[in-house]
């Protein structure tokens, strides 16, 4: 009796077909004329790090905020910890020079005041999600 081989990583890590996370990356892709895809890096130190989107030259790193329902004050956090995670990656990983948020319509709230001003800033682009496509937060370009 042979082993069983591990299996190649899903093209879509943890996102089921049709999943929101799936549309966004799909959207936000289509968006920059690149396919964004789940990936997982080691770092130095021994650090691994997962992302939810990555362009294949690495040069691209996303995270997504699909958060539906009712809005909750977490959302927020949430964007910020994926804010200062796309920051540390786009310092820490070669070749990375774009880093985008995408979040879900609902969440937009999270951005309110200081939080997309600082986004702004520092150069972290943030993209909304309407179910179909992607359009970049009100005030970014």
């Amino acid at each position: 009796m042979s082993s069983p081989k591990p299996s190649a990583p899903r093209e879509w890590g943890r996102f089921a077909d049709g999943s929101v996370e799936q549309r966004m990356l799909l959207a936000l892709g289509a968006h920059f004329g690149v396919p964004l895809r789940p990936r997982s890096l080691s770092l130095a130190h021994g650090a691994r790090v997962e992302v939810e989107g990555m362009d294949h030259d690495g040069t691209i790193v996303v995270q997504l905020v699909a958060n539906q329902g009712a809005y909750k004050p977490s959302y927020r956090n949430k964007v910020m910890a994926d804010m200062f995670k796309l920051l540390w990656l786009r310092a820490a990983v070669p070749g990375v020079t774009r880093a985008a948020v995408v979040v879900s319509a609902r969440t937009t709230q999270a951005l309110n005041g200081w939080v997309a001003v600082a986004a702004a800033e520092l150069g972290v682009e943030v993209y909304v999600f309407d179910g179909d496509g992607v359009a970049p937060l009100d005030g970014q370009s």
